[in-house]
């Protein structure tokens, strides 16, 4: 039997006291299986979906052989979106912390690129990006790869879905050959059969089971006419009474019909699709992990790359074309120990999409009659909080206890009214109690924020 503590691996002993210091003690079974292999230099293919862990596995295996002396690019992470990016980012920082100044940077598109390329010449041992940004800083000169030691492709998947095979294959053509390289995904189609027979030596394959325990994600099956699917969601809806919901489309036009039919019906819906600029993509993403808008309507490829904490529900408007998408839709809910409810809407000509899942999870689908979804008698559904958007951010050295200590001080709200705090570069987000939001804009407004007066508006 495999020790699956983190003391069983041949990590540094600051390493081992980081990682107990952030709780780290159990290993995942991706990481159980991976770390051993990533820690001796092996190439490793992992299956693995998002949640499962392999962020730390990848993080770990990336810092082992990091020289903090040298400040050239030795770890260099691709990722589908910048909000994956990010997220990869902050948890690779804080496995980093302890002895030595590890500088992680993030490169992706959205974003100015002069403020990148003074970053660049200042050094960073990490780049965590998206393949289109990274390769034109290698277009550009100002990102150099030959010192890299370890190059990791995460959600190689959705990369390839995304249309950026050709990016990702000149970035690796300007990697080193001696390197060590990390594929990380969810499924296994031919693209990534491919990348890994043309760029990967030898490469170890582990595959972590991704079918959903029953205990902890209840699924249901309804059968529904296609004219009859946006009043289903909403139904759903308003029978369970999710605090947070995520409805997956197959189209654009079908995001947009429900969103529709959701606001008609009083319930704070918005949509995520690829039109939209980053600025809006960033604020309705924050909306939603701020718990101030309840449901998320998307299409797989808006979706990719988002980890959202404390899902209640997911629901699937329509059943996806392939039954591993269907369950990396559905392992979105029921997370870190929470239980999670899917529902799946399934129109008469989707039946063999609903065949190939029930095949893929070898157990029969649990149906339900559609006219058992009724509303539940209650208050009217609203987000819990509303977010507050506050013009400074990073770049005026605001951090998230001084938007804390400003609304708790002069401002007077209490510290149990206040939810998350996000700092970006030139903002910042804060969730507030819907019933203290009015008062608290109102006092930020006529108060000050690390001294000084700012903008302030409810998003």
């Amino acid at each position: 039997m495999t020790d699956s503590s983190f003391a069983s691996l041949p990590l540094t002993p600051e390493m081992l006291a980081n990682l107990d210091a952030l709780g780290y003690v159990t290993m995942t079974p991706v990481q159980a299986q991976s770390l051993p292999l990533l820690l001796k230099g092996h190439d490793v293919i992992a299956q693995a979906s998002t949640g499962s862990g392999k962020t730390a596995a990848f993080g770990l295996g990336l810092l082992h052989p990091l020289n903090p002396r040298y400040y050239g690019c030795q770890a260099l992470v691709l990722c589908p979106t910048r909000e994956l990016a990010d997220q990869v980012a902050v948890e690779i920082r804080r496995l980093a912390r302890g002895p030595g100044n590890i500088k992680v940077l993030t490169l992706c598109g959205g974003q100015p690129i002069g403020p990148q390329i003074g970053s660049l010449e200042h050094g960073a041992q990490i780049v965590v990006g998206t393949p289109g940004r990274v390769l034109k800083h290698l277009s550009k000169g100002t990102l150099s790869l030959d010192g890299l030691n370890t190059l990791v492709l995460d959600e190689a998947d959705r990369m390839l879905d995304m249309g950026f095979y050709d990016s990702i294959a000149e970035v690796i053509r300007q990697t080193p050959p001696r390197r060590q390289t990390l594929l990380f995904s969810a499924t296994y189609p031919p693209g990534i059969k491919q990348l890994a027979e043309t760029f990967m030596s030898n490469p170890q394959h582990v595959e972590v089971e991704t079918l959903h325990d029953n205990s902890q994600i209840e699924q249901r099956y309804y059968e529904v006419e296609p004219f009859q699917r946006e009043e289903a969601v909403a139904s759903a809806i308003a029978c369970f009474r999710p605090v947070s919901c995520v409805v997956f489309c197959v189209t654009k036009q079908q995001c947009q019909d429900v969103v529709n039919q959701l606001c008609r019906q009083g319930l704070s819906a918005m949509v995520l699709n690829s039109d939209l600029e980053q600025r809006e993509r960033d604020e309705v993403l924050t909306l939603f992990a701020n718990r101030s808008l309840s449901v998320l309507v998307a299409t797989d490829v808006a979706a990719r790359g988002l980890d959202i904490d404390n899902l209640d529900m997911v629901i699937n408007a329509e059943l996806s074309h392939e039954p591993q998408t269907h369950i990396h839709r559905v392992g979105r809910t029921g997370r870190a120990g929470e239980k999670g409810l899917a529902i799946n809407l399934v129109a008469p000509r989707e039946s063999r999409r609903a065949i190939a899942i029930e095949q893929l999870q070898g157990a029969p689908l649990n149906w339900h009659p559609l006219n058992s979804l009724k509303p539940r008698e209650g208050e009217p559904m609203q987000p819990p909080t509303i977010t507050l958007c506050i013009g400074a951010g990073r770049k005026d050295k605001l951090r998230p206890g001084d938007i804390l200590g400003a609304l708790t001080g002069d401002a007077g709200i209490a510290g149990n009214q206040v939810g998350k705090i996000t700092v970006t570069d030139y903002q910042a987000y804060v969730a507030i109690d819907r019933e203290s939001a009015d008062l608290a804009l109102e006092r930020l407004l006529k108060g000050k924020i690390k001294g000084k007066n700012r903008r302030v508006k409810k998003l």
